[in-house]
């Protein structure tokens, strides 16, 4: 399965990081727009992404609950039918939940670089360093942490789930 190293982290004032992922990256940016369908599963996470385009990707990831930098292990397989592909999903595994997303999509290196706005939770930053062949873990986490300090976030702001466990944790403490 492919890899990359993740760091996923709330964002306080997302017009300044922004601006410096905009200096880092060379480029404003790209704006991406996403549904994601969590279902159940045994084992790691299976989420439909429907680009809202007639586009869409179905991901199955399995990574660790802990903040810093983590290493995340992936399969991916495209669809042209999201919604058909959630239906039998659905009706096969039942449905988590659902998270909406605007997502601002840098390039830095290796790295994907996204300022998210999401629904009902608010602004975060995720860095993906894409693993390059016969590059260690502990070289991934070194590149994300050098960009962590880069862009400024602090170790507090770290978040140690997906959006789905924040937004669910957020149904039961209401």
């Amino acid at each position: 399965m492919p890899s990359n190293v993740e760091i996923k982290a709330k964002v306080s004032d997302p017009e300044e990081f922004a601006k410096m992922a905009v200096q880092l990256s060379q480029s404003e940016g790209t704006i991406i727009r996403q549904h994601d369908t969590f279902f159940n599963c045994s084992r790691g996470r299976l989420k439909l992404r429907d680009f809202m385009n007639g586009s869409g990707q179905l991901i199955f990831y399995e990574r660790p609950d802990t903040d810093g930098p983590k290493l995340s292990r992936y399969s991916i397989s495209p669809t042209s039918d999201p919604p058909g592909l959630k239906v039998v999903l659905s009706d096969a595994l039942g449905v988590k939940g659902e998270v909406r997303k605007e997502r601002r999509l840098f390039l830095i290196g290796q790295t994907r670089v996204h300022l998210d706005t999401v629904e009902g939770l608010g602004h975060f930053m995720e860095l993906e360093v894409v693993m390059r062949p016969q590059q260690s873990v502990d070289e991934g986490q070194q590149v994300a942490v050098e960009l962590m300090e880069q862009l400024s976030v602090s170790e507090d702001h770290l978040v140690t789930g997906a959006y789905m466990d924040l937004i669910l944790q957020g149904q039961k403490e209401a």
